[in-house]
């Protein structure tokens, strides 16, 4: 006869977060981040210029820090305001936020950067879904929990 035993399986969770938290924390998750992701791309070669009406602009990295930090910071905060009214917020947030950061790669494509740039701007828009659904899921977590 055999016997076995039964191991519970661990369950990841999202932490409930406080407002700032899920804030400044996701701001500043999505941009050391994205970052990194600038440094792999120009180490593979990308440039990050792009000329536009005539002029020549520089991206990074100062570019990568202030959209990654300006149009989250604004979601973001606006998302978690709002949810002191109307919790259900947080989860249209995270879809619309979501949404919103892989439409616009389509205007990363369309700018006329290099291929490892493209690649690796196109991929910071990505960085920030997990960054905005955990950030707002912490902060619905933690007013459910209340």
């Amino acid at each position: 006869m055999t016997t076995t035993t039964a191991t519970p399986t661990a369950t990841r969770t999202l932490p409930a977060l406080n407002r700032p938290v899920a804030v400044l924390g996701g701001v500043a998750a999505a941009v050391v981040a994205n970052l990194i992701v600038w440094g792999i791309g120009a180490a593979a070669g990308g440039s990050f210029i792009t000329t536009e009406g005539g002029k020549v602009m520089d991206v990074a990295p100062g570019g990568v820090i202030f959209m990654s930090t300006v149009p989250l910071l604004i979601g973001l905060t606006v998302a978690v305001l709002v949810s002191y009214l109307w919790t259900g917020v947080l989860r249209v947030g995270a879809v619309v936020g979501s949404a919103l950061s892989i439409a616009t790669i389509a205007m990363t494509v369309d700018a006329d950067f290099d291929t490892a740039s493209t690649i690796a701007l196109s991929v910071m828009h990505v960085v920030l879904v997990p960054v905005i659904v955990v950030a707002l899921e912490g902060v619905r977590k933690s007013i459910t929990a209340r």
